[in-house]
């Protein structure tokens, strides 16, 4: 199976579609491209529970897990709202994302 192309990267700022955090924005601290999935800030919280070890106490662990890409939308850069993300190639040759809503570059 080939891996399809994520056009979600890691620093984006996004919105949970779908999910008990549907409506969350968060930003993205992990893009893993091999699984389609991305870990985002405050988003799909879990608690784990540690055994103490010999170097740490243990106890109880609140921590982020990926989520798959497709349930998550850029937030466009003007409104804040999901949208979709475009290509775009500059007059300089440089091939950069758009905002299909409201056109603007995504840094």
């Amino acid at each position: 199976m080939t891996q399809a192309k994520m056009k979600i990267k890691k620093g984006d700022e996004v919105i949970v579609l779908t999910g008990k955090d549907k409506g969350k924005k968060g930003e993205v601290l992990v893009a893993i491209p091999e699984a389609s999935r991305v870990i985002v800030a405050g988003v799909n919280k879990v608690k784990k529970h540690n055994k103490p070890t010999q170097f740490s106490a243990g106890g109880i662990e609140e921590k982020e897990l990926s989520i798959h890409v497709s349930n998550v939308a850029l937030a466009d850069p003007k409104k804040g709202t999901a949208t979709r993300v475009g290509y775009k190639v500059l007059k300089d040759g440089k091939k950069v994302r758009v905002a299909k809503a409201s056109g603007e570059t995504i840094n």
